[in-house]
């Protein structure tokens, strides 16, 4: 900086352009060289430069694509594992219900017990518990177990006639069929051993 007269100093611009704004030519450095353009061991490097540039930048995006499908993983696995937690307890929970059902059924389930009951059913049901099976059915044999047979002529398909057990899901998941009786229709001719030979 530049003493001025009154005792401040002044700043010193310095106009490092390389281009001369006045004349529009190069500008040749104090120290008398000229720029040089780049040469081809710059350019070399620079392409060099580049592709681990490139080869940086895949390996991000792979890593990141992995990393994304492990998060999904993980949220997949911890739905599984919670949805088995729920049904391991609501597994335990049927033989509860079939009691309450059968006091239900001969009419002992009243005053506070039926409080009790219906809160229980509604907790189960809140958690994704749903019974099925009614007398009438047509027989499934995926959703259905089949304790008793016979033939009936007031069916024309496999139906069940008398539910014995309820069938419980867990939103699609099967916790345990239906015990049931089945009818079939009287036409059908029933298998014997001797049609096998």
């Amino acid at each position: 900086m530049l003493p001025r007269d009154n005792g401040h100093e002044e700043p010193v611009i310095r106009d490092n352009r390389k281009i001369d704004p006045e004349t529009g030519k190069v500008r040749v450095p104090s120290d008398g060289k000229a720029e040089q353009p780049a040469a081809p061991e710059a350019k070399a490097q620079d392409g060099e430069l580049k592709a681990q540039l490139t080869e940086r930048t895949a390996d991000l995006q792979r890593l990141q694509a992995e990393y994304t499908n492990y998060r999904k993983r993980v949220e997949r696995d911890r739905i599984a594992v919670r949805e088995q937690a729920v049904a391991g307890a609501l597994m335990e929970l049927l033989p509860v219900l079939d009691d309450i059902g059968r006091a239900r059924d001969h009419g002992e389930l009243n005053g506070g017990f039926a409080k009790v009951a219906e809160s229980l059913e509604a907790t189960l049901t809140k958690l994704g518990l749903s019974a099925f099976g009614q007398k009438g059915d047509p027989f499934d044999p995926t959703v259905h177990e089949a304790l008793m047979h016979s033939y009936s002529p007031d069916v024309t398909e496999p139906t069940a006639i008398e539910v014995l057990q309820l069938g419980y899901r867990m939103g699609e998941r099967l916790l345990r069929p239906a015990r049931v009786a089945v009818a079939e229709p009287e036409d059908a001719p029933p298998a014997s051993a001797d049609d096998d030979n």
